[in-house]
């Protein structure tokens, strides 16, 4: 099943397939005032703030020692040694580069997930399962594919164990719930992808992290050669990593900020589906429409192609909660 819509109204395809599509919101709403409210990511709107590259730095190709420094960083963060982290240039192209390095003929995903997990193993010509997460254990696979908390529900799976499987586990949104973290048991064939952009609101730096056991760590490192991150994305990363205590305060911020978005989406006539302090799912008998009410309104929320009634609300800038509520109580019909 797919999101339907009245034949007068824009078509929806152009964000079916994943949030940020600004650019395609102002082709099919140009009506829309601007500046235009983007919650159709899962991206913290209140970024770390702290250094960034140097003039000097962007005029030279990263050193390996500052990659070394961004990965130390990083792996502090994490709770394991250096020697198992890789940077890559977002999560999104090490889960697009894994399903050929790994050489896996079969995966099976737990689902409903982010979809490019499925995409990245059937470019690779493997066989994809997607199943539901309790039916994991009794599908015959090469790999394993969960995202831990989910994307988009905020299912939260535990007893993690690869056996003799590959399990690759997709812990992109894991700041907002790090009791979920299994980095620090990644070996043997349990790999764990981490991203920077999300939790840290930096998304554009693309940054990201495999973690594995050494060996297999380095073969990842090497698919993305010597300068697999920008100047940017060492900078950022290597100071936001150490800064323990904003991290602890952004945590707790987010969660307050997640039950007024819950409310708030609940007096407007949202059931709450589940998700992370740094997005909600919700559902309505009527998502294609507010859908389009709201992006009259020039805000932007993420609908599914596969689930009609499903909406993801990303959490608002502080100046921008007013507007919000306006733009709810406007597309209720």
């Amino acid at each position: 099943m797919s999101v339907s819509a009245p034949s007068s109204d824009p078509n929806l395809e152009d964000f079916l397939r994943h949030g940020g599509r600004l650019a395609a919101a102002r082709r099919a709403f140009p009506d829309a005032p601007a500046p235009w409210l983007d919650l159709s990511t899962g991206i913290n709107p209140r970024p770390w703030k702290g250094a960034r590259a140097t003039a000097a730095s962007l005029t030279r190709l990263p050193d390996p020692d500052e990659i070394a420094a961004l990965e130390a960083a990083a792996a502090a963060a994490f709770g394991v040694t250096p020697d198992r982290v890789a940077a890559v240039p977002g999560a999104e192209a090490a889960l697009r580069a894994l399903p050929r390095l790994l050489g896996a003929r079969s995966v099976a995903i737990a689902s409903p997930t982010y979809g490019a997990h499925a995409e990245a193993w059937r470019l690779a010509g493997a066989k994809v399962q997607c199943v539901a997460p309790g039916e994991l254990a009794s599908v015959a696979s090469e790999a394993v594919v969960v995202v831990n908390p989910n994307n988009p529900d905020g299912a939260r799976h535990d007893d993690l164990e690869p056996g003799d499987r590959w399990l690759i586990v997709d812990e992109s949104f894991v700041e907002t719930a790090p009791e979920l973290s299994v980095a620090a048991r990644a070996g043997h064939r349990l790999i764990v992808l981490r991203s920077f952009g999300k939790f840290y609101g930096l998304a554009g730096v693309r940054l990201g992290f495999v973690i594995a056991e050494p060996g297999l760590a380095a073969r990842i490192g090497a698919q993305f050669g010597d300068w697999p991150v920008s100047a940017e994305a060492i900078a950022a990363g290597t100071a936001a990593y150490a800064d323990s205590a904003w991290r602890e305060r952004t945590a707790a911020r987010l969660t307050k900020d997640a039950a007024r978005l819950d409310a708030m989406l609940t007096r407007a006539g949202f059931e709450i589906l589940g998700g992370t302090s740094l997005f909600r799912l919700a559902a309505t008998p009527d998502a294609a429409h507010r859908f389009i009410d709201l992006a009259r309104g020039g805000v932007l929320t993420r609908p599914f192609p596969d689930q009609p009634t499903w909406l993801r609300f990303g959490l608002p800038k502080p100046k921008d909660w007013p507007r919000l509520q306006a733009a709810l109580e406007g597309s209720r019909r």
